[in-house]
């Protein structure tokens, strides 16, 4: 099956089975660590990770000696984390040639976020070889790291798919969202009104019962991908994973609960949440996707464990959270190519015309997003923010939106930047603010009290409209032109020079400056 995206862009989809499949794929290819010294769960963990993920270059990691863990008589002794964090590997889940353009990344996302496959339910699978319920359930049987040395406890949620289910249309809901262990059967988790599950828990919350969960922990790499992604919630991530793999994700019930999972998972936990404000118990601080710990630690809502089911010698699937300068990790890396593919996507479903390319950093993960357009009517730039403001995929992505001329490469900073300091005036409408709208509870740079999501239900930005395009309101010259041409090498003499750039030399020092199309409007 080869799924055509544009002229030049396939794929192959590829199903690695489960967890072990996609790491048997990463050993293959050279893209994984494995780490057979005694490695503590105790911060130093977290830290290896965090010191050698790098700018997107750094390797998967599998951890093959916890301390404490490290026992014939172990449950678990092994810990996976880095599976997305490259765009080669994440070409590799598309099935696609590892050096594949993040751009021609973000084109199949387009359309990958266009299909589904509808999931197939089967009798049972490897999830099932182990069944905890009572007594034997213990969380810390298995190796669940404490990340980071400011973390408020162990996490045994960082990467699962938290499944949950509407309870009036029935359709699954899997997200990524972060838990820490309360003790041997008690999961604190962040809940918020705003998200997929914070949807589900709202109808739970008037019909005054209990919420159905199940965090499934280590899956094929689609799981993580589209649990992270703003999938619309019309449509279960069952569906999209099916799409990325290219076919049907086989489901299982659970023991306990009213929901289904991958049957061949490493392991799942299944309970229930409270509506009761009452059975609220603390949690955090933990270091989150901004690259900040969260703030301290507040009440949060409670997951109470009814069974954990589990391979033989299950594989703990997590990740460290949060992008900084030199190490970007698998959210930021996954979110630059799910985010701008969904930001397309929604300027498409709006009608905004000329779009030639959308890219988050990974870096700030999104949150601030660059559009490539074809200008040819003035408010053209803020029709485009208007569109993704107006998405739900802005809730915590899409804050500051740059708009630029086609002229100007979305995934170089330098570009970007030179756009911003000559493009831009601020006094011309090139600035546009949008204030106190939702946004990120989780942003330092919003007041504590505008943070508060059991308040507010989210957080509260002022988003910002920067609009680097050649301003259509400027008087053009005697040539037609609004502004002066840039200082771009004539093509003709630029192509004499690269014909000679090895002769004279060069090649060892630098690339000949690349050609582009330049914008003397």
């Amino acid at each position: 099956m080869v799924d055509p995206v544009k002229p030049g862009i396939k794929r192959k989809p590829i199903a690695f089975g489960d967890l072990r499949g996609w790491i048997d794929a990463l050993r293959k290819e050279n893209e994984l660590a494995e780490i057979d010294a005694e490695v503590n769960w105790d911060v130093e963990l977290g830290n290896i990770i965090r010191m050698g993920q790098g700018t997107g270059h750094g390797p998967a990691f599998l951890f093959n000696n916890i301390k404490d863990y490290n026992h014939p008589n172990a449950v678990s002794s092994q810990v996976f984390t880095g599976g997305q964090g490259s765009y080669s590997r994440l070409a590799m889940m598309f099935g696609m040639p590892r050096d594949t353009p993040v751009r021609d990344l973000v084109e199949i996302c387009r359309t990958i976020f266009n299909k589904q496959i509808t999931p197939k339910t089967v009798k049972t699978g490897a999830v099932k070889e182990h069944i905890l319920k009572g007594d034997d359930i213990d969380l810390l049987k298995f190796p669940v790291p404490k990340w980071n040395r400011g973390d408020g406890g162990r996490y045994i949620l960082t990467y699962a798919g938290c499944v949950t289910k509407d309870p009036d249309s029935d359709v699954h809901n899997i997200g990524i969202y972060r838990g820490m262990v309360l003790d041997k059967d008690r999961i604190g988790v962040l809940l918020w009104r705003a998200q997929g599950w914070g949807t589900h828990y709202a109808k739970h919350m008037e019909r005054g019962d209990k919420m159905p969960v199940a965090f499934v922990i280590g899956w094929e790499p689609s799981m993580g991908f589209t649990g992270g992604a703003p999938i619309p919630r019309s449509i279960s991530e069952y569906d999209i994973m099916g799409s990325i793999r290219g076919k049907p994700v086989d489901l299982v019930d659970c023991e306990t609960v009213p929901l289904q999972v991958p049957a061949d998972a490493e392991m799942v936990i299944e309970g229930w949440i409270s509506t009761d404000p009452s059975t609220f118990e603390a949690e955090g601080p933990y270091a989150e996707f901004t690259g900040y710990y969260a703030p301290d630690r507040s009440p949060k809502h409670v997951a109470q464990i009814t069974c954990i089911t589990h391979r033989e010698k299950p594989i703990l699937r997590g990740c460290v959270e949060g992008a900084i300068p030199g190490s970007y990790g698998e959210n930021p890396i996954m979110s630059s190519i799910q985010r701008s593919a969904t930001a397309w996507n929604a300027l498409e479903s709006a009608g905004v015309p000329g779009v030639v390319d959308v890219f988050g950093m990974p870096i700030q993960a999104c949150v601030n997003t660059v559009v490539s357009i074809n200008q040819t009517y003035r408010g053209q730039a803020k029709q485009v923010a208007a569109a993704l403001w107006g998405n739900s995929a802005s809730h915590v992505r899409y804050k500051h939106v740059t708009v630029v001329d086609a002229d100007i490469d979305v995934h170089d900073y330098d570009a970007i930047d030179w756009a911003m300091a000559w493009r831009f005036n601020a006094g011309e409408g090139d600035l546009v603010v949008y204030p106190e709208n939702w946004g990120a509870g989780l942003d330092p740079s919003v007041r504590a009290r505008d943070s508060n999501v059991h308040l507010f239900g989210t957080g509260k930005w002022h988003r910002v409209l920067y609009d680097c395009t050649i301003n259509l309101d400027y008087e053009p010259d005697s040539e037609g032109r609004r502004y002066p041409p840039t200082i771009h090498p004539e093509e003709p003499d630029a192509e004499g020079i690269r014909n000679r750039w090895a002769q004279l030399g060069l090649d060892r020092w630098t690339e000949p400056l690349k050609p582009t199309k330049p914008n003397n409007s």
